[in-house]
């Protein structure tokens, strides 16, 4: 397509300067838009060697400016309801998320991963497989690189493998993966999705550009995403994964080996003790990164061999250290009480537990009710603190301490822990507003554990 256009971009942080490098390189002329009227103007245009084709407008918009945009693109934390978004929209300018304009640069071949819950093992993984099957491989979005960082280095022989977030998702166009999955949908993002209704339907739209030739991977346990295959939005292949029942066609467990049926044929793919990750929620996420790479054509050996040897992600009920016969866990990844409570059940000991943080609008009921005994001792800090203390004494858990910071959790988790016991930063929150993102409050996390005793 032609990016020669006047561009607006929505957001200054990583994903819209990668927009704003890769629109440049396209001979754009590009806005960058902020509502923080305080931004440092001269640091952040120090990033770009195209100055003269860089403009940044904060905290307003004359209505003068948009009659000269023809597109804007917004990065993902800001609302499609926004102000700005809907003076835009009203315009009549066109509006794309980060990866609408990396697909629109990009070429190869795609898969697309999203869902509540294990999103970056599962796309981590297709992308160790894609490492292992082609020299032209790339892993992006919500796992740490920005699609718009490596779209013009793909070519039409390269494998790319996407983790999309539901707000990418909003503002999707064109985008055509050919293998897509959505692995479960549980209560996240509803302040900003509002209902689980419209939550699931985005996550849908993964698929909506699909075809007939292409395949959608879906988890056949999940309630939600069962149901999605009569949606009408879905004319892909659909291919469901099951870690519970047997299934005719499909991916499953016969016999504690994963095995996908076709066709009236069953191919054993490997066996459960060949695996390196634990827990029934990772044995979802090998079963559904099976279905993507196969179905994106990658040979059976090459799936066999990576499976064998990947070992997770960071921040993903991730050891850190033993201390005084204490062992710690950074699952800083489980960002909504779903994930939280897979961190809950992969404990085999008694366990101090540090939670709290940003208020996203759901209810922690059900994280409160998996302490099943194991947890010993909740540390709690961020805003949604006391909501989390509240919910706790409904269930008649009362081993609730207050943090100033994470800093101090670790210092209170270590004294209230006893020899044999584990210390588990699993919040159930996002990070936003004590942290950058999760990725720095586990690695903060890990610093402070690893200060302990030194």
């Amino acid at each position: 397509m032609d990016f020669q256009k006047n561009v607006l971009i929505a957001g200054t942080g990583k994903s819209g300067i990668n927009a704003g490098k890769l629109l440049l390189s396209k001979g754009a002329t590009v806005l960058f838009y902020d509502d923080n009227k305080d931004l440092d103007q001269a640091g952040f245009l120090a990033q770009f060697d195209d100055k003269q084709s860089v403009k940044l407008a904060l905290a307003h918009l004359e209505q003068s400016v948009l009659e000269q945009i023809d597109m804007m693109v917004i990065s993902p934390g800001i609302p499609v309801d926004c102000a700005l978004a809907n003076q835009v929209r009203e315009a009549g300018i066109p509006i794309w998320s980060e990866i609408e304009l990396a697909y629109q640069a990009g070429a190869g071949h795609l898969a697309a991963i999203t869902g509540t819950n294990g999103k970056t093992t599962t796309t981590s993984l297709v992308g160790e497989i894609f490492a292992n099957y082609t020299e032209s491989n790339f892993t992006v979005g919500n796992i740490g690189i920005p699609y718009t960082e490596v779209a013009l280095q793909m070519k039409e022989e390269s494998y790319t493998v996407a983790e999309v977030s539901s707000f990418q998702l909003e503002t999707i166009v064109d985008f055509h993966p050919h293998v897509s999955a959505v692995l479960n949908v549980t209560p996240d993002h509803l302040n900003r999705h509002y209902t689980m209704e419209n939550y699931a339907s985005v996550k849908l739209d993964v698929c909506k550009n699909q075809t007939a030739d292409d395949y959608l991977i879906l988890n056949y346990d999940d309630a939600i995403t069962k149901e999605m295959a009569n949606d009408k939005r879905v004319q892909a292949k659909v291919v469901y994964f099951s870690r519970l029942h047997d299934l005719e066609e499909g991916i499953c467990m016969k016999d504690d080996c994963i095995v996908i049926r076709e066709h009236g044929e069953e191919i054993s793919v490997i066996s459960k003790e060949e695996l390196i990750l634990l827990g029934g929620h990772n044995l979802e996420n090998y079963m559904a990164g099976v279905g993507v790479a196969y179905y994106m054509g990658i040979p059976l050996d090459t799936i066999r061999e990576t499976l064998k040897t990947f070992k997770g992600v960071a921040h993903r009920i991730e050891f850190v250290k033993e201390v005084n016969g204490v062992t710690y866990y950074n699952d800083s990844k489980g960002t909504n009480p779903d994930a939280a409570i897979k961190g809950i059940q992969a404990m085999n000991r008694k366990t101090v537990l540090i939670g709290g943080g940003y208020d996203k609008g759901v209810p922690f009921d059900e994280w409160i009710q998996a302490f099943d005994g194991k947890v010993k001792k909740l540390v709690l800090l961020g805003q949604t603190a006391k909501q989390i203390a509240d919910t706790a004494s409904k269930y008649d858990f009362y081993d609730v301490v207050f943090a100033n910071d994470l800093k101090e959790a670790v210092t209170m988790c270590a004294e209230f822990a006893q020899p044999g016991d584990a210390v588990l930063l699993s919040p159930a929150c996002a990070s936003w507003g004590m942290f950058d993102n999760y990725e720095q409050r586990g690695d903060m996390f890990k610093e402070y554990v690893n200060e302990l005793g030194a």
